[in-house]
């Protein structure tokens, strides 16, 4: 009689398609990070010990540190900021207007943003990080 050796099955995982299926994944996910936040303008708010947030509708005036405006993330020339907030604030009842200046901007450069709120009667909200963040 004839035995015969029964041949063993071996569990293979197949990893052929394993770096398709990484790469498109690692392309997603480049994608959708850069969809999460497409208007952010980087800046570096100066410090402090206390914060406060306010639930008003607010106008969003942000300054880099080349001297660069924008108004609701929307860029504005130096020459044409007192009239894009008067624009912005021409519909609201009691308009805010949320300062978020780079740290690296002098305080004359504050100075010359408040004068304009000034000009046009809005308050005006410097906006801080905690020193924590």
């Amino acid at each position: 009689m004839k035995l015969r050796r029964r041949k063993r099955e071996h569990a293979e995982v197949s990893t052929e398609s394993l770096n398709d299926i990484m790469f498109f994944l690692l392309l997603f996910f480049l994608i959708v990070s850069t969809l999460v936040n497409p208007n952010v303008i980087k800046l570096l708010l100066p410090n402090s010990k206390q914060s406060k947030t306010i639930d008003k509708v607010q106008i969003l005036l942000q300054v880099t540190e080349n001297h660069e405006y924008f108004v609701n993330k929307t860029p504005v020339a130096e020459e044409d900021l007192k009239g894009a907030l008067v624009e912005a604030t021409r519909q609201l009842d009691q308009p805010t207007i949320v300062l978020r200046l780079d740290r690296a901007l002098s305080v004359q450069d504050l100075v010359n943003v408040l004068q304009i709120g000034t000009e046009i009667r809005v308050k005006m909200i410097l906006a801080t990080q905690n020193e924590s963040s």
